[in-house]
């Protein structure tokens, strides 16, 4: 591969492909490296440190783990209904990822260890769409007012950390998980609910 044709996507998706060889204990810049056919320079102009490219590949997989997040908190669905749909949207997103490629997801869970600052950025984000859909849900008189979305969002967020904590992942494929899920989202709707 021409060096200066590289680019930060190719990095990253060669990056990916390593680490799922090698696992993050092993894979290191060169082995990226020689999979691109180029110098360990040649990542390092596009990424600092070998703790920067893990960053970028963390981010970037997290990203498209919950590229589907986002219109769901901003669709045409009452806010009751959306907070359902992007509840079970997040649990089906991670549940693929670990199902799909466990090899991938447990380097990755490893990964997100070591970049807690991005996790807690990345966390935050997700937080603030359930936010956002609290709050509409209070304007529109379907939840509750009073209480701050912030604060609420938090608590819906870590109530079903059973079904989007990597540290649960293992149960994700139980038979009945889906019901399991629609069963705390209602007793959350209850709780969010105008009295």
């Amino acid at each position: 591969m021409a060096e200066t044709a590289l680019t930060t996507e190719q990095i990253l998706e060669a990056a990916e492909d390593v680490l799922r060889r090698f696992g993050p204990a092993k894979a290191t810049v060169v082995d990226v490296a020689r999979a691109l056919g180029v110098s360990h320079g040649t990542v390092y102009r596009h990424f600092p440190s070998k703790a920067a490219l893990r960053d970028a590949v963390t981010r970037n997989w997290l990203d498209r783990a919950h590229a589907a997040l986002p219109a769901v908190a901003t669709g045409p669905q009452p806010p009751d209904r959306r907070l359902r749909i992007w509840l079970e949207t997040l649990f089906e997103a991670k549940r693929h990822k670990a199902l799909d490629d466990p090899e991938l997801f447990e380097t990755f869970s490893v990964l997100a260890n070591e970049s807690s600052a991005l996790v807690d950025e990345h966390l935050m984000v997700l937080e603030a769409q359930l936010a956002a859909i609290i709050a509409e849900g209070q304007d529109d008189g379907l939840f509750a007012a009073g209480e701050d979305p912030r604060t609420l969002a938090r608590a819906v967020f870590q109530a079903t950390s059973r079904f989007h904590d990597p540290g649960y992942a293992a149960a994700w494929a139980a038979p009945g998980a889906e019901a399991e899920l629609g069963s705390l989202v209602d007793l959350l709707l209850r709780g969010l609910a105008r009295a």
